[in-house]
Parts: C-alpha cells; structure tokens; sequence
C-alpha cells in the first residue's frame, strides 16, 4: 500500500492478496455457493462451510500472528468477506462477525485477554459476536441500560441485548455495559462474555428476510458473573472502543456488500447472454447494456472506496470515520440497486428462488441497516466534515 498525497491515497493489490482472492473464490465457487439456496431456505447456520473456512484459515484471517493468526492486513479481510459474500451473504458473516466482535480486544484489551480469546478464535475453536444494540438503543447506543457492576474479583452484568449475529454459535461476546450512570458515555465499559458463564443466555432466532442461515438473536444477563480481568481496557473507555470498533467494521459489511453485488452482476450478466428474446440476446438491447454498465461502475466505485479506506485503516490514519462510513453506504447502497436491477433483468424468473438474485436481493438489504444505519453512516459523515 502506498500513500502519497494524503487526501489521495492509492493502493495497488499485492501479487499475495491477488493470490488469496483466487484462493477464496475457488472455495466458494465449489463449497459455498453450492450450499447458499439451501441454507437460505433452511435458515440453520452452515457448519460445513464453518468447517471450509476455518482448514482453509478463510474463518478469522485478521487475528494477529502473536495470538496465533494468520495476520492478513485490512485490505486482505475485505477481499475475504467480499469473496465469501458473492456465493453466500450468511457465510461472509462468519469472517466479518469474528472481525467485529474481536476488534475491540484488539484494539483495547490487554495482552492478558488477548492471549485468552483471540487463541481460540484463531484456531476455529471458538466464533466471536458484539453486543452493542438493545431494544431502545440502537442507532442511540449511549442510552443502553444494560448494567455492569463490580463485586470483589467478579463483574457482574444484567440486561439484555438484541440484534446479536451469530449468537448461540459464537462462544464469545464483546458486551457494552454502563458501570457508571452519572457519566454518561464515559461511563460504558467493555466486557468479553464466554457462553458458559453463569447466568448468560440465547434467545429464540429473530426471522428475518434474508441472511438466514446466520442465526440472530437476543442475549440475556442475569446476573452473569465474570471474572474481573475479562473487562476491555479501562473502566469507562467501552462506548470510545465501540466507536472505533465501527471505524474498522463498517468496512466488512461495505466488503459484504460489495460481494453482494458482485454476485448479483455476475449472474445477470450470464444469464442476460444465454437469455433470447425477440430474435436476439437480452445483452444485445441497449436498454439493457445501460442498466448493467451502471452496475458494473457502482460495483467498481464500491470497490476503491473499500479498499482505500481498509488501507487508510490499516495505516491507522486520522479521519477513518469518514473513509469508513462513505465506502459502507455507497456499497451498501449499491447492493441494493444492483440486486434489484439483477432481479428486473431476470425477469419472472428473477422473481423466483429458482435463481440466486432474489435471495441476493433479500440478503443486501441488511447492509444498509446493521453495523450504523446509511442515515446514521451519512450523519457520522456531515460531522467529520463540519468539526
């Protein structure tokens, strides 16, 4: 990655992360994508695919080297998300999951808690969530209520969260908590929560309309008591961790997207020129060569955007907050648009779950809700600009 000017950052694939995009397409077009339609229709998480990823090392590549990972750098974890999300949305949410619920122990955990889950993580013996939104602070995540207080060596957490991806089959979760009420922000601490500690619980799978096969649910604290050590970082410090956690996710989910679209592209494209109406091939009316070059330059500016700002981030630059929200909502807004283009293009047909764009067109419109709304990305934005 190389930076110049520093309000125009170029990046140029190395010949390693081109070698991995070939590495993980070639598995998903053989192990993932064969699955999708049934995990979509199923609604139950794909263990095979778990399985897939984690002997190819696909399953958590941002996990350090010191703890055990393959240590891939930002840019590199989009392209795997973005791989996987092309074949199947669901399972791109195992990378990017894993990603968000540890990038706060990275970011602020101590070395002590580092060593403890990001080893596990690591190997594919344990799968990571983040608990941040509830009931009535979602896009408002400083109103939480869920409680954390300190008993002795223990923590002691009540509350519920919801939203959850991937509960019930991470072992892991990054938990926000208020430990001190007359302050605020300020006083929301970070706390990694195993699924064996007491007094935690899953609750029943939300249905949803798409990404089905990647279970969410809502998670219940009764008094779950955890071992002091097991807080992220310093007593208070949890909502500016859960911040910059979203500077770095934002863009697994603008990778996911893009993946999203990038499947939907292809499989219009192919069956555009299989497809004959009127004498000649669908691709042959202008009309329809329109509306797929305006496909193709979304995906594509989606595509820069994302890398840029990975890079950007990888480099730990000022100003990621923008970087990152502007490449999650244009690529999730582009998500959205191409798949729903993808499906008029089909047709009838695309209406169907005969073809994978309806499933595509369902899967892509979470990308423009979870992990920060595009109206909330958009304010994250003006604010950048306007200080």
């Amino acid at each position: 990655m190389a930076s110049g000017n520093p309000d125009f950052d170029l990046y140029r694939l190395t010949d390693e992360q081109q070698q991995l995009r070939q590495a993980v397409r070639a598995l998903a077009d053989d192990k993932i994508a064969p699955r999708a339609a049934e995990v979509d229709e199923s609604g139950e998480f794909p263990t095979d695919v778990y399985d897939e990823l984690v002997r190819a090392e696909f399953h958590a590549v941002h996990i350090p080297a010191e703890y055990g990972g393959v240590g891939a750098d930002a840019v590199s974890a989009c392209i795997v998300i973005e791989e996987v999300a092309r074949a199947c949305a669901a399972s791109s949410l195992i990378p990017a999951v894993n990603k968000l619920g540890t990038q706060p122990v990275i970011l602020s955990g101590s070395d002590e808690l580092k060593k403890q889950v990001l080893a596990p993580v690591a190997t594919g013996a344990a799968m990571f969530s983040y608990a941040l939104s509830e009931r009535e602070a979602g896009s408002d995540a400083a109103s939480m209520r869920t409680r954390a207080v300190l008993d002795g060596d223990h923590w002691v957490l009540n509350g519920t969260k919801c939203w959850i991806t991937n509960a019930g089959v991470s072992t892991y979760y990054t938990v926000m908590a208020v430990t001190d009420p007359s302050k605020g922000p300020n006083g929301i601490s970070a706390f990694v929560v195993h699924k064996d500690d007491p007094g935690f619980s899953v609750g029943a799978k939300e249905r949803k309309l798409g990404i089905k096969g990647s279970p969410t649910c809502e998670i219940y604290f009764e008094n779950c008591t955890i071992p002091a050590n097991r807080i992220v970082g310093e007593p208070g410090t949890g909502f500016k961790t859960a911040l910059r956690t979203l500077d770095h996710t934002r863009l697994a989910i603008g990778a996911q997207a893009l993946g999203i679209a990038q499947g939907a592209f292809d499989a219009s494209v192919a069956y555009i020129k299989d497809r004959r109406q009127f004498g000649q091939r669908i691709a042959d009316f202008q009309g329809i060569q329109f509306m797929v070059a305006d496909m193709a330059m979304r995906i594509e500016a989606s595509r820069h955007l994302i890398y840029t700002a990975a890079a950007r981030a990888e480099r730990d630059e000022p100003n990621l907050a923008f970087t990152s929200s502007a490449a999650k909502v244009f690529a999730s807004d582009t998500a959205m648009s191409v798949t729903t283009d993808a499906v008029q293009l089909f047709g009838g047909a695309g209406y169907t779950k005969d073809f994978p764009v309806e499933r595509m067109m369902r899967d892509a419109k979470i990308t423009q809700i979870y992990v920060g709304t595009i109206q909330i990305n958009r304010m994250v934005m003006a604010r950048s600009l306007l200080k």
